[in-house]
């Protein structure tokens, strides 16, 4: 396989406890050379993984450390999908925001201004 791809799901992987066992098996699927391409809705510097995961966050370096641990380098990151409004600290997780508007109509004109959330985009590769 050329490529894998994996959006806003980390965070649910760390939660069942299972997210090194999911990244392995992207590994092993992954030709050398192959890209692994990851969106994932970024905590905080400093936040435990456990904990922000949570509420549907993980924080970069635990993201880019589990993906090392399991073969992969680390080539680039984009800015593409962040969001400096996104304080992270909401009533129901990441699923405040849009689109999901967990709280109903509750602040939805609060939520909506602040948008989705700051999300990391990050490529690895298998290496040769």
């Amino acid at each position: 396989m050329d490529m894998v791809v994996t959006f806003r799901n980390t965070h649910n992987w760390i939660k069942d406890g299972v997210a090194d066992e999911i990244y392995q098996a992207f590994y092993r699927v992954l030709r050398p050379g192959g890209i692994l391409g990851v969106e994932q809705h970024r905590a905080g510097p400093g936040s435990d993984a456990l904990e922000s995961a949570k509420n549907g966050y993980v924080p970069e370096t635990y993201l880019i450390e589990l993906a090392e641990g399991s073969g992969f380098r680390f080539i680039a990151s984009s800015e593409i999908n962040a969001n400096p409004k996104d304080t992270r600290d909401h009533p129901k997780g990441v699923w405040t925001l849009p689109p999901t508007y967990r709280l109903g109509d509750e602040d939805k004109g609060k939520y909506a201004a602040i948008g989705e959330s700051d999300r990391m985009t990050l490529k690895f590769t298998k290496p040769e």
